[in-house]
């Protein structure tokens, strides 16, 4: 074979192994752009960027931004506020967040300032953590559980103002407690729901005939006597195929019931019937107090009512949290998503205007987020005054607003990345304003570092400043303590600049009122005695240097000797120079 066809050859098989490798590399890179397609894209559909985000928004203090103290265990919220013209209003925000991004999940009560006020940690699910009347006495209610697919087994809690618990509330009947609603209403009975698996016929949903279903319950109980007053199904007065919700692999067992209905909030007209939101099937119904019968139906696929806001008021979906304001007056959270995959309408608050007898509705306010959201669960409208300053809550997006009646813009508050909120991190099932006054009877939390004192007092609402008082007696017997200093409570903790003039070590800090009342005192407390070039210049500091020296040393001694370092350390000197002197004899020179 000659040279110039062993070339040919060689080319050929070159340009065989090139193709080769290029169709490799372009299959890989396909593959690539498939998996970028399948399991990024989502992802990079969740991000919320806008161009005006602060570095809080994208995240630069993490997903669900906290803040931790000295005196007290747990972190809270870091929250990021925004305000305009009247701002916020000036009551406490009583919420409970959670999520991955959370350190402490729980019920927790912050100021107007975003401080905060009370928490409590809580292992299972908290959610509709607000104040609400009972007897004239106002108390924190909360439900806590375990919660699966947006379905809840737990019970609902009554803490008093000293954060003790009061009440537990179970549902009568075999049933476990649903997160969704605890509704304490003026004649001192309960309006909670519950998820019952029962079964059905689903084949007008394109599903077996022997399916099974969440029916959604309600039942208003006395919580005095724990008796059941009223109780409702949706299966008895809704068809399975008032739904909007898509079956799925659902239906076919009863740990894996189809739910159809949703049932997420319970509450009263003026005339004691109940109005029920049932998130699946996109409705408000009314519900007679006596019969059970459905009274009237907005939205939905069987709505009663012209719609006077072309749509408006009637074309919400996947909504929570209906509330009847009397005169026909109705607020809701329209989610108008379902999931990720849902087109993207925009989440807001609305309030509705009704003409039962005529059967007419007309929207009065729409309450919109200045950065696009798209809330796919939770969320709630409270009405705050009767100007029509509302409280939207956005549920999966870690935020809550304030809003003039006519929609305006008053109050925004985060309590995560905005940036972040598709990917629901840090969330909230409802948030609430209200007043509270808390008097905890545990003691205030003080720690002691350096020249300096951190106090707090966990859900002490009335402390206006602290009162640094000094422990003058040198007997042991004798509590006669003599006032040092006052100072402002900052904050939930406030931090103390120990006085010079503090003379004895030991001191402890009183919690005052406004009107100068002691409300509790921390324990004894003891200044740090001391400083650093005393603790240097102690011989027992020199005792434990030397002592660390000579074990040291004697460590090293004994490897030395017992492990053949010595040997190892002669061949590396013997080996330090790479050249050396080879004698030459006369017979090696003469070949």
């Amino acid at each position: 074979m000659s040279s110039w066809t062993r070339i040919l050859s060689c080319a050929s098989r070159l340009r065989s192994r090139l193709s080769g490798l290029q169709a490799v590399a372009i299959g890989a890179l396909i593959s690539l752009c498939y998996l970028f397609y399948t399991f990024a894209v989502p992802q990079l559909h969740r991000l919320h960027f806008h161009t005006d985000l602060s570095w809080y928004d994208m995240g630069l203090y993490g997903f669900g931004p906290s803040q931790s103290y000295v005196s007290f265990d747990y972190d809270s919220p870091l929250v990021q506020i925004s305000e305009w013209e009247s701002g916020c209003d000036q009551r406490y925000t009583f919420f409970a967040p959670r999520g991955d991004s959370v350190a402490q999940p729980g019920p927790m009560i912050l100021d107007s300032k975003g401080e905060l006020v009370w928490m409590k940690h809580n292992w299972e699910v908290t959610q509709d953590f607000k104040v609400q009347r009972y007897q004239d006495t106002d108390y924190l209610t909360y439900w806590e559980g375990g919660e699966t697919e947006g379905r809840g087994y737990g019970s609902w809690y009554m803490l008093d103002s000293t954060y003790t618990q009061r009440y537990v509330i179970t549902p009568v009947g075999n049933y476990g407690g649903d997160l969704h609603e605890f509704q304490i209403t003026p004649e001192g009975t309960a309006l909670v729901t519950i998820y019952d698996p029962v079964p059905a016929d689903l084949t007008s949903i394109g599903g077996p005939e022997l399916g099974w279903i969440y029916d959604g319950l309600f039942q208003e109980i006395d919580i005095a006597t724990g008796e059941l007053v009223f109780e409702w199904r949706a299966s008895e007065h809704y068809p399975i195929n008032s739904t909007y919700d898509s079956l799925k692999e659902s239906g076919r067992t009863r740990g894996y019931a189809f739910d159809f209905f949703h049932i997420n909030s319970v509450d009263k007209d003026d005339d004691g019937n109940y109005i029920v939101s049932a998130r699946h099937t996109h409705s408000v119904s009314c519900i007679d107090k006596d019969t059970g019968e459905v009274l009237w139906t907005l939205g939905g696929k069987f709505n009663e009512f012209q719609d006077l806001s072309d749509g408006q008021a009637t074309g919400f979906a996947w909504q929570h949290d209906a509330r009847w304001h009397g005169n026909g007056s109705l607020t809701l959270f329209d989610n108008a998503a379902h999931s990720a995959h849902d087109p993207d309408h925009e989440s807001h608050g609305v309030a509705i205007e009704l003409d039962v007898d005529a059967r007419q509705a007309a929207l009065r306010a729409a309450y919109y987020h200045p950065q696009y959201m798209k809330s796919v669960s939770q969320g709630n409208v409270q009405m705050l005054d009767d100007s029509g300053r509302v409280l939207v809550e956005w549920g999966h997006n870690a935020a809550f607003s304030e809003y003039s009646a006519d929609g305006q813009l008053l109050c925004n508050v985060h309590f995560g990345a905005s940036a972040f909120f598709g990917f629901g991190r840090v969330v909230s099932y409802r948030a609430f304003k209200g007043s509270w006054v808390g008097r905890p009877q545990t003691v205030p939390d003080a720690e002691v570092t350096g020249d300096h004192a951190y106090v707090s007092w966990n859900g002490a609402t009335e402390v206006v400043a602290w009162r640094l008082e000094a422990w003058e007696s040198e007997d042991f017997n004798d509590n006669s303590f003599r006032v040092v200093a006052q100072f402002e409570k900052d904050g939930f903790e406030t931090e103390i600049e120990i006085p010079e003039v503090l003379q004895s070590p030991l001191f402890r800090l009183a919690a005052l009122d406004a009107d100068g009342n002691v409300l509790g005192v921390t324990e004894l407390l003891q200044r740090e005695q001391g400083n650093n070039l005393e603790q240097i210049m102690s011989p027992h500091y020199w005792i434990i240097v030397i002592a660390f020296v000579m074990s040291g040393v004697g460590l090293f001694l004994g490897l030395y000797t017992c492990c053949g370092w010595g040997r190892y350390f002669r061949r590396c000197r013997s080996r330090t120079s790479e050249y050396q002197l080879v004698a030459f004899s006369d017979s090696e020179g003469s070949v």
